[in-house]
């Protein structure tokens, strides 16, 4: 990363693809330049997906194909991310059942190589540090299976809460190591302090044992506002690149009233500086957040009905050009 603050000035190029190939076909390896994640050729790109919900509760049933075939041929997303759960209070999780966890995770990686989508393999975790050496045994196997696929990217630590961002900057860069001694380059995002809020204080002592790195901005618009933007904007302005792996219409408990007109103001941030986005989240939990209503389909395709409100209206900003 470098600490410029202004952006590649290649042409714009949007994630969910206006040529004739798949996203992936036309972006190929995603790569940091300045405060920007752009695609292999250099250009500004902006892609637009869903993220799956906690792989072990009622968002299980739709880590399969149909989903996400589903996904791309009815919501045109250009991504998807797969949140692994670690560890939970009941024992559930990579930490205690591995192999059940990667074969989920495994089974939306390789669907959506197959559609030519990006897909983020993500470390579903706020304790990612007390779980480091797993994390590491886990991003050393999904790199020397997928390191070389162009379209998949690691995110290793979804959301730290009480760390530092010194403890997450260490914590990361061994995790990094392992990815690139692995053999793979391919992107990294990784979390920021404060449930991936305080990007501006990462700005200010980011990671530079490694290179092709974003940061983990994620908000909920009824209840993170104008100041958080403030300090997204202070963090693109030192030269940090960010990635939205995961936002939300409501509050940050997933419940609560929509806030629509505080969405789309975050949207038309994310849009106006290029950064790439996943909503919260595929599932049909009885959540204000969630894009289904109860009892949909594990592999879909959902008509509108099936959707909530929520899943109507991010369905439309995806596929807004």
């Amino acid at each position: 990363m470098t600490t410029t603050t202004s952006s590649t000035s290649a042409t714009t190029s949007t994630g969910t693809g206006g040529g004739t190939g798949t996203p992936v076909e036309e972006h190929g390896r995603l790569q940091v330049m300045g405060n920007r994640v752009v695609d292999e050729h250099g250009a500004e790109l902006q892609l637009k997906g869903m993220s799956l919900f906690w792989s072990v509760w009622e968002g299980e049933k739709f880590y399969n194909t149909s989903a996400v075939n589903t996904l791309v041929d009815g919501w045109d997303v250009s991504i998807i991310r797969a949140a692994m759960t670690v560890t939970t209070d009941t024992g559930l999780g990579y930490v205690r059942n591995p192999d059940a966890e990667k074969r989920k995770v495994k089974a939306v990686v390789d669907a959506a190589i197959a559609r030519g989508i990006y897909v983020i393999v993500d470390w579903h975790d706020h304790e990612a540090i007390a779980n480091k050496e797993a994390a590491k045994r886990f991003f050393r196997e999904m790199a020397t299976e997928y390191g070389h696929q162009p379209g998949v990217i690691f995110e290793i630590f979804n959301e730290p809460d009480r760390e530092t961002w010194d403890q997450v900057k260490a914590y990361a860069e061994e995790v990094i190591g392992e990815i690139r001694r692995a053999g793979s380059e391919n992107l990294v995002i990784v979390g920021t302090p404060t449930w991936s809020q305080d990007v501006d204080v990462a700005a200010r002592n980011p990671i530079t044992a490694y290179s092709n790195i974003a940061y983990t901005l994620h908000f909920y618009a009824a209840t993170h506002k104008e100041s958080l933007r403030t300090k997204a904007t202070n963090a693109l302005a030192a030269g940090l690149p960010l990635f939205v792996t995961e936002w939300g219409t409501c509050t940050s408990t997933g419940t609560g009233a929509l806030d629509l007109g505080e969405a789309q103001t975050w949207i038309n941030f994310m849009n106006s500086n290029k950064i790439s986005w996943l909503n919260w989240s595929i599932v049909d939990k009885p959540e204000t957040c969630a894009a289904l209503r109860a009892g949909a389909s594990s592999g879909g395709p959902w008509a509108d009905g099936q959707l909530t409100e929520s899943g109507r209206w991010v369905k439309e900003k995806i596929q807004a050009p």
